[in-house]
Formats: C-alpha cells, sequence, structure tokens
C-alpha cells in the first residue's frame, strides 16, 4: 500500500479551516464540516485530510470504509492516518447538483441508493444523515455514495433519506420541477435540519 502521509502533512490549515498551503500534487476540490478534499495528481484518487480536532472523525471513517471494500455503492480506500484517508476520485453529479442543474433522477437511482445502504447494514453499520450531497450520480448512470462517518452512529431517530424518497414520489410528477435552484434547496434542508427533524425527534423520545 501506497503511504500517502508526506502529501497529507504539506496540507496547513488557518483557525477558520481555510487551506494555507498544500503540495504541487494536490488540487483542492472541495471543503466539507470537518476537512478538505484534494485531487492527486495523475491517480484516480482524492485524498481527504480532516481538520485539526477530528482526528476521530477520519479513524471513523477509514473503517467505515474498509469494512464496505468490494461493494460497487463506495470507494475503496487506499491509505490512512491520523488525519486523513486517500479513496476513490468518483467523477459525477451529487443529487444535489443533479437537482439544481436539471439532471433527471430516476427511480432506478433511488432503488440503488437503497440497495448500497442495505449493503452497509448488512455488515454491521447504521447508516444515517443521507443527503443529497453524499450520493453521486456517475456518468455510467449507477450511483455511489461518500462521506460515511455517520454511517456508525447508534441514532434514535434518522429518517432523513425516508423523508428524501417521499418527496420524490412528487418530483417524478409532470408538474414538479426538475431544476429547483441551489438557494431553493439550501433553504429546504435548513428548514428540515432545524424544524422538522428536531419535532420529529421529540415526538419519537
Amino acid at each position: 500500500m501506497k503511504d500517502y502521509s508526506g502529501l497529507a502533512d504539506s496540507v496547513k490549515f488557518s483557525t477558520d479551516h481555510s487551506v494555507l498551503s498544500a503540495a504541487s500534487e494536490c488540487t483542492l476540490i472541495g471543503v466539507g464540516r470537518s476537512a478538505a478534499v484534494f485531487k492527486i495528481k495523475d491517480e484516480n484518487k482524492v485524498m481527504k485530510v480532516f481538520f485539526p480536532g477530528h482526528e476521530k472523525t477520519a479513524k471513523e471513517e477509514a473503517e467505515i470504509y474498509q469494512l464496505l471494500a468490494g461493494s460497487e455503492f463506495y470507494p475503496a480506500v487506499y491509505d490512512s492516518g491520523a488525519h486523513y484517508l486517500v479513496i476513490d476520485y468518483v467523477e459525477g453529479k451529487t443529487f444535489f447538483q443533479c437537482l439544481s442543474e436539471g439532471i433527471r433522477i430516476e427511480k432506478k437511482h433511488i432503488d440503488e441508493v437503497d440497495e448500497a445502504l442495505g449493503v452497509a447494514r448488512n455488515r454491521g453499520l447504521k447508516p444515517s444523515d443521507v443527503h443529497l450531497r453524499n450520493i453521486i450520480l456517475k456518468p455510467d448512470g449507477h450511483i455511489m455514495m461518500i462521506d460515511l462517518a455517520r454511517f456508525r452512529q447508534d441514532k434514535a431517530y434518522d429518517r432523513q433519506w425516508d423523508d428524501l424518497k417521499k418527496v420524490w414520489k412528487y418530483y417524478h410528477k409532470s408538474y414538479f420541477p426538475k431544476r429547483l435552484p441551489a438557494i431553493v434547496l439550501n433553504g429546504a434542508a435548513f428548514l428540515y435540519k432545524n424544524i422538522w427533524e428536531k419535532a420529529a425527534r421529540k415526538m419519537h423520545t
């Protein structure tokens, strides 16, 4: 297994998690809640470097990817360390991008997400926090899931994916818009997390 620790150590963050520097082989392609993601030069891989203080998340996510090794629905992991992991680069559009750009999401894609979650459950995981940004529709028409750190949390109530599927029942109707502005999707996500989900959890406690 190739050692990518040197590349990971080259990444430096500011106190607000902006990337200050990184090796020339690393091209920044995204920043999330706990890490920055870099495409590795001349390789079909990405390196996820976690912010200081998120070492537990890095370890957890690496272990989850390893548990899902061999599944067509999840990237392979090639290396991991205290604050980073290296996985396949997945080309495609997230479901969020599909909706904001008008790329149609078909029933077969929804079914594949259900199948992917079933694979995770069969391997002892408890998928949670499944949202539009961690499901990728690849150019070959199949899906792949990323950002799996919350696939082992023991949440008493998490029906986010089930609730998204309820919306899909209307999405395929002719009157439902197939392209939604990002501001609308972000607003819906905010309301869901801060109002609907909190209320639902209280009802189930």
